[in-house]
């Protein structure tokens, strides 16, 4: 038996197809920035800005990233040091945050990722991470072959209030002086991130509403006339 779709389902079939389409804010590689310094430095996909805030003099480098040439490095961690990117939201909604990141043995191990909406006021979402030593027996960081045991995916879509603003900011802050390999933190231990995507489901345009209501009503109306 034949199954017919009537307009009503083809509209909200349409319309779901609409509202899931993903959209990529901001993709930071480093393969062209190559990060030397703390900052600011645009995505090499999409629109934004990402940086490094030390309390101490820390040196900044771009050392193989998680399958890739390079990536954001530093050492001389502290507590409340960390990792900065902003994105705008305008237009979009149900904000995920993935990122690749791992630590020399004395390196920083405890994070939590914030977020903020006025660059001022920052909130953690969820509880600390635990960041693995790029150290074996764990395959280290190189060039050729990329590792997921160092991925973090985070879903903010029930963050609500980080839809449609102009200015969004997430910090991937150190929170503990514990090493990596368990003992502390040192002034020559290092962490670097890569592969820093922000990512949303775009929210259908007036436009495309209004297109889709159009062909919606032609269709109604075609199969009256039959």
């Amino acid at each position: 038996m034949k199954k017919i779709l009537y307009p009503a389902t083809i509209a909200a079939l349409t319309l779901s197809a609409m509202s899931a389409q993903a959209v990529v804010i901001a993709n930071w590689t480093f393969e062209t920035s190559i990060p030397l310094t703390a900052g600011p430095f645009a995505p090499e996909v999409g629109a934004g800005s990402a940086l490094g805030v030390h309390a101490g003099a820390a040196t900044y480098s771009s050392p193989a990233g998680n399958g890739s040439s390079h990536s954001f490095s530093s050492n001389t961690w502290a507590i409340g040091d960390y990792y900065q990117f902003s994105v705008s939201t305008l237009g979009l909604s149900n904000i995920s945050l993935t990122f690749d990141q791992t630590s020399s043995n004395t390196g920083p191990r405890d994070f939590g990722v914030f977020y903020s909406t006025n660059g001022v006021s920052f909130t953690q979402f969820g509880a600390d991470y635990q960041v693995l030593p790029n150290a074996a027996p764990n395959p280290t960081w190189n060039a050729t072959t990329s590792s997921p045991i160092y991925t973090f995916n985070y879903d903010l879509s029930s963050v609500t209030s980080l839809n449609n603003v102009s200015t969004v900011t997430f910090r991937l802050q150190n929170t503990t002086t514990v090493a990596a390999n368990g003992t502390t933190v040192a002034a020559t231990g290092t962490d670097r991130v890569d592969n820093v995507i922000v990512q949303t489901q775009a929210v259908p345009e007036p436009a495309s509403m209004a297109v889709l209501g159009l062909g919606v009503v032609a269709l109604i109306r075609r199969r009256r006339s039959k």
